[in-house]
């Protein structure tokens, strides 16, 4: 799941080296933590954060695949 995380954050930002992506995972549930450089987080939560929110629903539907939860978390 992480690495289709990745990919998807480092096609959306310019600064591909400042993406750092933490996962913290449960029993049940899985949360990450995206971080990117301060120029490209408007860039990733889009506008009215319709981005943000694409991007938690491509996860969630990963992870419906292995019956986990997700939460994505944007860190600025």
């Amino acid at each position: 799941m992480k690495e289709i995380l990745q990919t998807i954050i480092e096609s959306l930002v310019d600064d591909k080296s400042a993406v750092v992506i933490n996962e913290i995972a449960g029993e049940q549930s899985v949360v990450f933590e995206v971080k990117v450089a301060e120029s490209d987080m408007g860039k990733i939560i889009g506008k009215q954060g319709k981005i943000a929110s694409s991007i938690r629903t491509i996860m969630k539907a990963v992870a419906s695949r292995e019956h986990k939860r997700v939460s994505v978390e944007f860190i600025g």
